[in-house]
Order: structure tokens, then sequence, then C-alpha cells
């Protein structure tokens, strides 16, 4: 996990005493400098909107688990939307730029952002990636985040809206277990719905575990290989960006 987002923190219990204030006050120190580097990436996330904006781009964060398949929605939405809007995406990866290669042979832009042990992208790192786009040319912007479904949540990258992919092999408990990165969300696509037949997987719960994290997000069900719900999720797309074109 990574150093600079706080999930090294933990509660530590020692037979000393001397040597648990010790350690408490480490924490507390780790936990003063989390919360500067938060503050400081919260100003960046709304500059990083402010600059989009005036380019009138429209951006979202996707986010979930390594495998959910954000690249492979990513590829349908470029190629169903190439003759219709511009699409531009931020790669983020721990190494590899195999993801920027997938969208660029898709006709669209990217930059990929490989961030070492770091295990989320920060709004510093998309205010990098959006500055080797060519936002002249581009109506909408996917920030395709780290996989993990921890980490990414706790920082704000400075687009419009958030997405959470998780998909029918992971199971369909994912969204108690990591409620945090669900409530982030302003929509929730459940993936791979093709393997359903062949996977103990119950749809009901699933959303029903959703709702129960997150009342207010709008949810979808995809399947990239059979192309099943693409339509609605595009639906979907074009609705969000004539809301932001509208304010």
């Amino acid at each position: 996990m990574c150093e600079h987002c706080g999930c090294s923190i933990t509660d530590h219990h020692h037979e000393h005493e001397h040597h648990h204030h010790n350690e408490v006050l480490e924490d507390k120190k780790v936990v003063d400098i989390l919360h500067n580097i938060l503050s400081e990436n919260d100003k960046q996330a709304k500059s990083n909107r402010k600059h989009s904006e005036e380019y009138g781009i429209f951006s979202i964060n996707l986010m979930s688990s390594p495998g959910a398949g954000k690249t492979s929605l990513l590829e349908k939405t470029i190629e169903a939307l190439k003759d219709k809007v511009r699409i531009g995406v931020i790669e983020g990866d721990l190494e590899t730029n195999n993801d920027e290669e997938r969208i660029k042979d898709k006709g669209a832009q990217a930059y990929q952002i490989t961030t070492g042990q770091a295990c989320h992208l920060d709004a510093f790192m998309v205010h990098e990636g959006l500055h080797h786009l060519d936002l002249d040319s581009l109506d909408l912007v996917f920030v395709e985040n780290v996989g993990n479904l921890v980490c990414p949540a706790a920082y704000d990258v400075g687009t419009h809206m958030n997405v959470v992919l998780f998909s029918i092999p992971e199971g369909e408990d994912k969204p108690q277990k990591y409620p945090v990165m669900f409530r982030k969300a302003q929509a929730i696509i459940i993936t791979k719905i093709d393997l359903l037949p062949y996977i103990d997987f119950d749809m009901p719960k699933a959303i029903k575990y959703i709702k129960e994290v997150n009342p207010t997000a709008d949810i979808l069900k995809i399947s990239t290989k059979t192309g099943e719900g693409l339509d609605a999720w595009l639906k979907y797309l074009d609705f969000k960006m004539s809301m932001f074109r509208s304010v």
C-alpha cells in the first residue's frame, strides 16, 4: 500500500506503555501530515475542475479494482462516440503504458501516468495529465484511476463526477466491503454481466448493498463483450454532458 495516502497507519498495540505512547505520537504526526496533503490536494482539484471548465470539458473519474473493465468500457465508449464526442483519457497505473496504447489505438488522446508505488492518482498528477492533452480539441476527459477499491476514494482528482465499476466475478458484497469508495460515486456500473449464467452472483443483493451505502447513486449494468447495457451508458453520458453544458 501507499505511504502517501495514510493506508499504512494502523492501530498499534504494544506491551510497553512507553513504546505505545511513541507509536501514538508518530501516528498523530502522520495523520497531521496526511491532513495537510489532502488539503493541498483539494485546492489543486478545484483548480483542475476550473481549468477543464474553461475549455468546456466535462470530466469523469473512473475507479475500480484491477480487472473490473475500466479500459474495456473506455474502448467501447470511444468507438461509439468517436464521430460525436472528442474524448481524452488520463491513464493511471503503477507501471507500463499498456492502457494508454489501447486508448490511442481507438483514436482518442491519452496520457499515461505511472505512479510507481502510489496506489492512486491525486489532483497534482491529473493536473500534469491535463497539460499533456490538447484541451482545445476535447469535449470529455476520463481519468482512469489506479486499480484499487480503497485509496483512490480519499483523493478528489478534480473531475466533475466519480464512477465506480465492480464486476460480476468480484461478488455482490463489494459495496459492503468497500463502502467509502461506493459512497464517493455518483454512478456505479456493474460490469461483465454476460458472466451471470456462469457465476454465483446475486444481482438483487448487489443493488440492495449499493443502495444501503449510497441511496442516490445511479446504477447501470453493462457487458462490453456482448454490448448489453452500453446504449444506456451512452445515453447516460449524453445526459450528464448536457446537464454540464446547461449550467
